[in-house]
């Protein structure tokens, strides 16, 4: 596993990022499975998104993006840790609806 950096602009490319990441490490077709996500909240106040990848035969593939490292931790279906990117600079996270 090696980490590496990225430039991400906003949250829509921090999605997408996730997604195609997550499709790949797991040889998934993009646009064929859903993704959801819930905002990590630690004291009232966000720190990070969870991202669920759900696959074929009821296989789940996460990631996770901490904004006090400011980094994506991807994990496989059994909940090792294979992936780790640094972003160069965070997007906002702003809840939606404000």
């Amino acid at each position: 596993m090696t980490a590496t950096s990225i430039q991400l602009d906003n949250l829509d490319d921090l999605r997408a990022y996730v997604y195609a990441q997550l499709c790949e490490q797991n040889e998934l077709e993009l646009g064929a499975f859903p993704i959801v996500e819930r905002i990590l909240v630690r004291g009232r106040h966000p720190c990070g998104i969870l991202f669920c990848l759900h696959g074929p035969r009821s296989t789940r593939m996460t990631a996770i993006w901490e904004t006090d490292r400011n980094t994506i931790l991807f994990y496989n279906t059994s909940g090792q840790r294979v992936g780790k990117v640094r972003l160069v600079q965070a997007p906002a996270l702003v809840p939606a609806g404000t």
